[in-house]
């Protein structure tokens, strides 16, 4: 449908105020105009808007992100070379993956928000010519106490739920945390893993003059306008009046599209595929024509549309879902078709690749854009930005330890911990999931890394995502290279070797010197820990201004590891198996209770330093643990994190199917100093849990020898209680049937105080 003179007209004239509408400085305007030699039009003003924005041009972020390891022996595609990543798994074979963030839609329309989210990244993975296989998830909201956060909570996990489930691709995984910093600005982070053989990996360029654009997909509406935009600027109250800038997702069509795409892509047909995702045509036209070094031509009559009249600019800047834009060899036009016919899709013909460089935009012949198609993709402008070390970190370091008083009752202390939704079981969320459709869930959500079987590739995948944004309020650099240790350690529990990174860093506005420091920070912990752990970044996302009235969250840099098993029998859970099994610590433990949920939920308190976290310390306990479980003398690993050893413990009880419980004794490794409390429910780095069988265990023993690593018996898995005691002081005693029952029912329990008329 073609768009009337009348409508063109009706175009507003560029002023200083649209300028600024457009969130475009005096001096990025002025550059416009030496890229385009005359003043933009509206349209062109837009387009700027969306590509220069920080969620399309990562033009804060750029210089920051260069830290990072991004090459390796397995990488296939780089970060930043397409729209995902690609790792070597062996054999021809090679997994796909990327996290990227929905936080400022899901804020203001969690289901939708979320749900769009889930769709993105699965197109981000396709597109790359990989068969989605996995989702997970990170996400991030307010106490449960706020009726807001109760219904942003219910809203996405419904709209992650609904995409994930009718399109057929199990969430396997991911994790929760509250946190009143999360008030009224969720963070909401997809992840989704895709199966590729090393000759069909498919690239987002338009090459060859003359070959043909086609649009494919879902017909183009008004929603999702200025979403990139939309994303790139603080939340405010005013900020509900944006619900036109949040897409609506449609899985259904998702589906059809997906298996239309890789069945075009088998064809040997396609010169180039690019998802229409922040930005819509304006990114997939301008981005394929930039990295094939040529240009691109489109005609926006031909563009399906759902809504009459829709303007130039309402067409290139809406991101309606589920639509690609496909480059295809000249003379297959009728082919392409056909395939998407068959799949009762559009696929049409929208203009053609040239050679003069340039993104050209007609409508009804009349040329409405016409700028340099590599100036607009890869040319936006490139800020350093100040920072500075922010004033609250040295009241917030500050923890007089020695004057907190021990617990009166440990028992209590550790229900308590048990019943923190950061903490307890998310079977209320997973349960909404179908974490089980495709049959390739190995490790089912709740354990330390979800584990894949890739039947035909004949592989085991493993995938964590990990973050403490509290470690990162407290320390940002420490912070990030726990984040980064955590999640190898969870896919090391499992079996599997860490493999490779993607990650998602949601911040505050960078405009803010104390917010740029952290994020600066964060990075370079990040990276020197990938750097540790030889996980290069194979890509990921930047989400600033995550701000609300009280300021700017935590920084949260989410990591998302993906490990390789050698072998099946490799593969580990984190529950106690058998009566009589021995239990070892691995790693030193620390009476460190800086940054721990024990001090925020008994105390009240987000204060102290964050665990010390020695990289090669850590790398030995991972290296002797994946050892021990590849010679077949672990029965469980499970990774000591947040609620320390005691809630490790509790977990490892809770988890088995026999409702085992454990006897331990910590006379052995209670440390030189600190508290008993220190010590349950501190949160030193390095440490698993570990059971072996009794026949294992001098083996076990001796090869502990060999590794740089400590380890410690410290009891049995036996009877039906949880049972910890420093010499013949019995600390904890409790029946693991009502751990188990606080544990399970923690977050349901609390939905339930809900009252009628939640905040919206």
């Amino acid at each position: 449908m073609g768009v009337s003179e009348k409508t063109e007209s009706a175009e507003p004239a560029v002023s200083e105020q649209l300028v600024r509408d457009h969130n475009i400085t005096p001096e990025e305007y002025a550059h416009i105009k030496e890229i385009l030699g005359r003043e933009p039009n509206f349209t062109e003003l837009g387009i700027f808007s969306v590509m220069w924005s920080e969620h399309c041009s990562y033009k804060n972020s750029r210089p920051v992100l260069k830290l990072f390891p991004v090459d390796g022996p397995a990488v296939l595609v780089k970060a930043g070379e397409e729209n995902a990543g690609v790792v070597d798994i062996g054999d021809g074979w090679a997994v796909s993956f990327k996290v990227e963030s929905h936080n400022h839609p899901s804020a203001i329309e969690p289901f939708q928000g979320a749900a769009t989210g889930v769709g993105g990244i699965i197109r981000d993975i396709f597109t790359m010519g990989a068969r989605p296989v996995a989702c997970l998830n990170s996400l991030r909201f307010g106490g449960l106490s706020n009726t807001r956060a109760r219904y942003l909570l219910k809203g996405v996990v419904g709209g992650i739920a609904h995409y994930g489930n009718c399109i057929g691709i199990p969430t396997v995984g991911g994790e929760i945390y509250f946190d009143e910093t999360y008030d009224g600005n969720p963070l909401v982070n997809a992840f989704c893993l895709g199966i590729i053989r090393h000759k069909d990996i498919a690239r987002g360029c338009a090459k060859g003059e003359g070959n043909p654009v086609f649009y494919v997909g879902a017909a183009t509406g008004r929603d999702g306008l200025g979403g990139a935009s939309f994303a790139s600027r603080e939340l405010t109250d005013a900020s509900h009046e944006d619900r036109p800038a949040v897409q609506v997702g449609d899985p259904f069509m998702e589906k059809l599209l997906l298996e239309a795409c890789l069945e075009l892509l088998k064809t040997g047909y396609v010169i180039g595929i690019q998802d229409m995702g922040a930005a819509g045509l304006t990114c997939s036209t301008c981005e394929t024509a930039s990295r094939g070094g040529s240009g691109i031509e489109i005609e926006l009559s031909e563009v399906p549309k759902r809504e009459t009249g829709m303007t130039p600019y309402e067409i290139m800047l809406s991101e309606s879902q589920e639509r690609m834009l496909v480059i295809a060899q000249k003379g297959k036009e009728k082919e392409v078709k056909k395939i998407f016919e068959k799949w009762d899709l559009h696929a049409v013909e929208i203009g053609h690749v040239t050679s003069d460089g340039m993104m050209r935009v007609k409508n009804n012949g009349k040329v409405v854009v016409n700028i340099p198609a590599r100036k607009i993709a890869e040319d936006s402008p490139v800020y350093v930005r100040e920072e500075k070390k922010p004033a609250y970190l040295e009241k917030a370091n500050r923890l007089e330890e020695e004057k907190l008083a021990e617990p009166g009752d440990y028992n209590e202390t550790l229900v308590r911990l048990l019943d923190d939704p950061t903490i307890s079981s998310k079977k209320w969320v997973y349960e909404q999931y179908d974490h089980m459709v495709m049959t390739n869930t190995v490790l089912r959500p709740g354990s330390d890394a979800a584990v894949l079987r890739i039947k035909s590739a004949g592989k085991y995948i493993a995938i964590s995502s990990d973050c403490n944004s509290t470690y990162c309020y407290l320390d940002p650099y420490t912070g990030g290279k726990i984040a980064v240790a955590e999640s190898a350690r969870n896919v090391v529990c499992s079996g599997a070797s860490p493999l490779a990174v993607t990650d998602c860093l949601n911040f505050g506005n960078p405009m803010k010197p104390e917010i740029f420091w952290q994020f600066k920070k964060c990075v370079e912990g990040l990276a020197d820990a990938c750097r540790s752990f030889d996980t290069p970044v194979t890509g990921g996302n930047v989400s600033f201004y995550n701000e609300n009235s009280g300021g700017a969250v935590d920084p949260t840099p989410i990591v998302c590891m993906v490990g390789l098993f050698e072998n099946e029998k490799h593969i580990t859970g984190a529950s106690f198996v058998d009566e009589g099994d021995f239990i070892y610590l691995i790693g030193n433990n620390r009476s460190e209770i800086g940054g721990s949920l024990y001090i925020k939920n008994v105390f009240g308190m987000k204060k102290g330093k964050c665990p010390v976290l020695d990289i090669e310390e850590e790398k030995a306990v991972h290296t002797f643990c994946l050892e021990a479980i590849k010679k077949g003398l672990i029965k469980s690993a499970h990774d000591c994190s947040e609620g320390g050893l005691a809630v490790t413990l509790s977990e490892s009880c809770i988890m088995s199917a026999r409702g085992l419980g454990a006897r331990i004794d910590l006379s052995r490794v209670y440390p030189a100093s600190g508290s008993k409390a220190g010590f349950l429910f501190g949160e030193s780095q390095s440490r698993i849990i570990v059971s072996v069988a009794p026949e294992n265990a001098r083996a076990f023993d001796a090869l502990s020898g060999s590794f740089n690593a400590d380890i410690y018996r410290i009891g049995t898995a036996e009877g039906k209680k949880l049972v910890i005691k420093f010499n013949e002081d019995v600390l904890i005693n409790s029946a693991v049937s009502g751990l188990k029952d606080v544990y399970d029912n923690s977050i349901e329990c609390k939905l339930k105080t809900q009252k009628n008329g939640d905040s919206r």
